[in-house]
């Protein structure tokens, strides 16, 4: 693991990734950027997206001002390898989706991290949310336990 100013390079056998250092990371790999007064953009972590493969589609369940509650599905990712709900991480309101995925949702599985954001919501973020070290060390379990299976 190496770092810069604003990003934390991480690598582990056959996955490597920046990690965002001020964003918020949770244990359903999501991570979560603050925006100002209490919004927070959320997205996939590479490590996600790479479980998931190349985006196919995507949408959302919930209307854009719709109150949610934290783990509520409120849409929905179609990759190449698998199909995933999308959970809130924020307890609150979604404001809205990102319109840059709207016809082209490979940019979640390009650019996770930049323009392939998820959605926007106001409201507290999980309070199990963990910062960048923080999910290193759980990216590092998460990958020994991935090994070891696959190694049995």
């Amino acid at each position: 693991m190496s770092t810069n100013e604003e990003t934390i390079r991480y690598k582990r056998s056959q996955f490597a990734t920046r990690l965002p250092r001020d964003n918020f990371y949770t244990q359903s790999h999501f991570w979560i950027a603050p925006q100002g007064q209490a919004q927070w953009k959320v997205g996939f972590t590479k490590f996600a997206v790479r479980m998931l493969g190349e985006i196919v589609e995507q949408g959302f369940e919930v209307e854009p001002k719709a109150e949610i509650s934290l783990g509520q599905t409120v849409g929905w990712v179609e990759g190449f390898k698998a199909l995933t709900d999308l959970y809130s991480v924020i307890s609150g309101r979604f404001e809205y989706g990102n319109p840059l995925i709207v016809d082209d949702p490979e940019k979640i599985y390009r650019d996770p991290y930049g323009d392939g954001w998820l959605y926007l919501a106001s409201g507290d973020p999980d309070s199990g949310k963990l910062n960048v070290l923080g999910y290193v060390e759980f990216l590092d379990q998460t990958i020994d336990r991935i090994r070891g299976e696959t190694e049995s």
